[in-house]
């Protein structure tokens, strides 16, 4: 096959790029804005076209979640108007698409891990405009597959783990929020997913994806400190109140990942192995 990797230089992306080689039967076209604008419908039909692609991994979009409060026509652009252009594209060639979504779908007021049939009910506008991306690629490509995913970090790029590494070697002191419940998800995990699914084909339909396990974001941050060896870092517990944000976060960001177990037949590591996996990784 020949499979189209947009957002190729982000996390996930540059996980998929590292489990390639383990898939020479088919060709992988990597992709980013230089390569290719995913806001540019006909760029995109030229190109799947042109490359004759048979899959679309949709990795890009617009992930700044503050930012996107007041940013919201590029978030749109992003995460609801490229997806649509992307699943047109590969519809038309009757291929297949994987849209990558988030847990800020919900408004995190379950107590109980979120099951792929409940209600949706963002409160921001990233949550907003992944919503309006799902919706784009379930109408307008038959064999696509939603796979929402939670609290993402990696190796690569900016995300929560380097951060509190840095952090935690900076200061003395460091306050993080306890009274919000989810789950780390590994992109190498995440990757590994995908590809497991695109492997047996594509079922259309949404799935939940993240590691095993539930934990709060301090009780991640004394993990992340724990395994590093950071011990000079007093972690302080704070309510959401006391660290407000312009946009406002699930408390509850637990996904039910039953149904992508059951359907493509994959096991899912617990947080706290694949976060020891990245932190030896990042050395």
């Amino acid at each position: 096959m020949n499979i189209l990797i947009t957002g190729c230089n982000g996390q996930l992306g540059n996980e998929i790029q590292l489990l390639e080689s383990k898939y020479p039967q088919h060709d992988f076209f990597n992709t980013d804005v230089a390569e290719l604008d995913i806001t540019d419908a006909d760029a995109i039909r030229q190109f799947v076209n042109d490359n004759q692609i048979d899959g679309i991994i949709n990795c890009a979009a617009y992930t700044a979640v503050d930012k996107a409060e007041s940013n919201e026509e590029l978030c749109t652009k992003l995460n609801a108007e490229a997806p649509a252009y992307l699943a047109q594209a590969i519809d038309e060639r009757g291929g297949w698409m994987v849209q990558v979504s988030t847990d800020y779908v919900f408004d995190g007021t379950n107590h109980t891990p979120y099951r792929e049939d409940e209600d949706t009910c963002p409160n921001s506008v990233y949550g907003s405009t992944k919503l309006v991306g799902e919706l784009n690629v379930q109408k307008l490509c038959r064999k696509s597959m939603i796979i929402r995913t939670a609290w993402l970090y990696s190796t690569f790029g900016n995300n929560f783990v380097k951060t509190m590494l840095r952090l935690g070697r900076e200061k003395n002191e460091l306050g993080v929020i306890f009274d919000q419940i989810g789950t780390p998800t590994y992109a190498r995990d995440l990757a590994v997913a995908i590809m497991a699914a695109v492997s047996k084909g594509i079922v259309p339909g949404i799935y939940h994806f993240s590691n095993e396990g539930v934990i709060s974001w301090y009780d991640f941050t004394k993990a992340i400190h724990r395994i590093a060896g950071i011990d000079t870092c007093h972690v302080r517990p704070l309510h959401t109140s006391e660290y407000p944000t312009p946009a406002a976060r699930p408390h509850y960001s637990v996904l039910d990942k039953t149904k992508i177990k059951e359907t493509y037949g994959i096991e899912i590591p617990y947080w706290e192995e694949s976060l020891k996996e990245c932190i030896s990784a990042l050395g």
